[in-house]
């Protein structure tokens, strides 16, 4: 009789590591069951659900956010779900895209999301000037609400030599401001009576990361969520050669007399990864794409992998709440609030100008 090779124990390590994400992921599992619980009752109640889980997991986490400061315990697995899950999400959301789209967006689409970007950056940080902002805050901010929010100022940072403080209180208004954008945004759909294309297209080019388009797109139609996601992913990909421009114009920034880090020691430049500049997931997604259109993935997967990917995103968006602090915008100063908002309506303005330009219908 054969014997049976046991399989290996699992390291202490990774058990470890297993055991300091538990906490966080099952707070951010939790508040998304009572998401889905919500959206049912709604459905129940009143005969649909008006506000969506994924939004639902947003308001309830910056809700708890606001009243509860979680502790080192919960911290691993809040950011264990707000990126990793989060990307495993995105990757699955690859099967619902037929790259057929990407074709049938052709060139004009692309050319325009790229002109989007480089007339917000410009007017973005001209504001952030007029505004008294220094140098490296306003290419932050600019950096942040053209291209994707927290990831690009990660990636801007270093290359500009900015410090810490700079970089929490950019991180912090995105946060805070790209939740409001997710809830306000669908109100435009009747007011500027948008298609769900046209919506698509908005939402692609004005909220700051993928997952939020999900959020801000899933109550509007299924249309919107994939164009909207297809838009911003090329929107993404703007973050390499922006990174690659400034790491060129770099100097001028630090040498900028407004550009000293805390004590007044000029902070240095860095290089930024190849992996920063277009990260893991982007790829995967567009495999998962490819894998649909040449018909690599079965049809009868499609909707499991549909409904994994909805559940994945509501526990990351549970984690984006947690991670968001209403109290933040009350500290911050007024030219940054005044510059970043501004920069928000400027980019929404040039997007909106897009779409009529380009006849998307």
């Amino acid at each position: 009789m054969r014997s049976v090779t046991p399989l290996p124990a699992p390291s202490p390590s990774a058990l470890r590591g297993l055991g300091r994400i538990l906490p966080g992921l099952g707070l951010c599992a939790g508040i998304s069951a009572i998401a889905f619980a919500l959206e049912h009752l709604e459905a129940f109640a009143t005969g649909r659900a008006w506000l969506e889980a994924l939004v639902l997991a947003i308001l309830i986490g910056t809700a708890v956010r606001t009243i509860w400061t979680p502790s080192e315990m919960w911290r691993a697995g809040i950011a264990f779900s707000a990126k990793t899950v989060l990307e495993i999400a995105i990757v699955l959301l690859g099967a619902s895209l037929n790259v057929a789209m990407i074709i049938a967006a052709g060139p004009a689409l692309i050319a325009g999301i790229a002109a989007v970007v480089s007339v917000a950056l410009v007017v973005s940080f001209l504001l952030g000037r007029a505004l008294g902002l220094p140098k490296r805050m306003a290419v932050l901010v600019a950096c942040g609400n053209s291209i994707c929010g927290n990831s690009a100022i990660a990636a801007v940072a270093p290359v500009i030599g900015a410090d810490g403080k700079d970089v929490a209180a950019s991180i912090a208004f995105t946060a805070v401001l790209g939740v409001l954008v997710v809830l306000g945004l669908p109100l435009l759909v009747p007011l500027l009576s948008l298609s769900e294309t046209q919506y698509g297209v908005l939402a692609g080019l004005t909220v700051y990361a993928v997952p939020q388009v999900l959020a801000a797109t899933a109550p509007v139609a299924a249309a919107s969520v994939q164009i909207g996601t297809l838009v911003k992913l090329v929107r993404v990909l703007m973050l390499g050669p922006v990174v690659l421009a400034l790491s060129v114009l770099g100097h001028r920034l630090r040498d900028d007399v407004g550009a000293t880090g805390t004590g007044g020691v000029k902070p240095a430049s860095q290089r930024v990864a190849f992996n920063k500049l277009v990260p893991w997931f982007i790829i995967a997604f567009l495999g998962m794409a490819a894998l649909r259109t040449h018909g690599f993935i079965p049809e009868v997967a499609l909707a499991p992998i549909a409904t994994t990917a909805t559940i994945l995103t509501i526990i990351s968006m549970a984690a984006l709440g947690l991670g968001v602090d209403i109290r933040v915008v009350a500290r911050a100063g007024g030219r940054v609030t005044a510059a970043v908002t501004l920069s928000l309506l400027a980019l929404a303005a040039v997007s909106l100008g897009l779409i009529r330009v380009l006849g998307v219908s």
